[in-house]
């Protein structure tokens, strides 16, 4: 290799004597620059120079698609924190109108705080009902508890009524809404918000260096379902065993 090069050298040294062009017409600009810098070593900071002098000829700085950016993750935490002060105005300038109206298209209502003299614990009635909150259904009945999505507009020990109740049914008869049942009620308490657990997001690109973890702990609200109104509640029936228990006892009282 070293051979062809001297020959090919030596061959365009010659051709320009023959037709009378300098040896730079003959050569690349490139391939005059490193044998400049071969035959006259200088210092590296001056390279600029020799750059200026041949415009075609410059050093290639490679630039990686898949080098990790700070600037991804900023604009992720930017993002989260955009959001939640986003939610906190909106809750802040929001009329008392805007929140009944809001709190009605998730379906329910804010009555007001629970007070002394309130029964939350009632005795269980074999009613159940199909109610939606948001974007979910849930079958319930007196006593019950449930975790919906954080409900706004709305704190711990609150009455709610809600109002979008699908279906109602009993030992005896069934209503069903079309879609919704508009004289039914069911009648709740929030007992708490928290925290659900924590949910691990990972993302990646594969051939790119892109892998982002991230958790996210969803807003839950718990609620007690205290009662159900819109259907006629079937009368308390004795069971057999009180029966003859009493039927005993009359019969021990008058042996008596």
């Amino acid at each position: 290799m070293a051979n062809r090069r001297c020959l090919r050298f030596w061959t365009r040294y010659f051709q320009s004597f023959k037709t009378l062009n300098p040896l730079s017409h003959t050569r690349s600009p490139a391939s005059i620059y490193f044998l400049h810098q071969t035959q006259n070593p200088k210092p590296i900071n001056r390279i600029c120079e020799h750059l200026s002098a041949y415009p075609h000829c410059y050093l290639f700085s490679r630039h990686f698609s898949s080098t990790p950016t700070d600037d991804d993750e900023d604009t992720d935490e930017s993002d989260d924190e955009a959001e939640e002060t986003e939610i906190g105005d909106e809750e802040a300038f929001l009329s008392p109108e805007d929140k009944e109206r809001e709190a009605d298209e998730i379906g329910y209502k804010v009555m007001g705080p629970l007070q002394e003299s309130d029964l939350v614990f009632k005795p269980y009635e074999p009613i159940f009902a199909i109610v939606q909150i948001g974007s979910h259904q849930f079958k319930v009945s007196n006593g019950d508890s449930i975790f919906t999505e954080r409900l706004k507009f709305c704190d711990v020990n609150d009455k709610l009524i809600l109002n979008k109740v699908l279906m109602l049914g009993s030992k005896c008869q069934t209503i069903i809404g079309r879609p919704v049942l508009p004289d039914a009620a069911v009648h709740a308490v929030v007992e708490e918000h928290a925290l659900d657990a924590k949910v691990i997001i990972f993302k990646k690109k594969r051939r790119k260096n892109y892998r982002r973890t991230k958790g996210h702990r969803q807003e839950l609200t718990k609620l007690r379902i205290t009662d159900i109104q819109g259907i006629e509640k079937p009368e308390k029936v004795i069971p057999l065993k009180t029966e003859k228990k009493e039927k005993l006892r009359k019969l021990a009282i008058e042996a008596i």
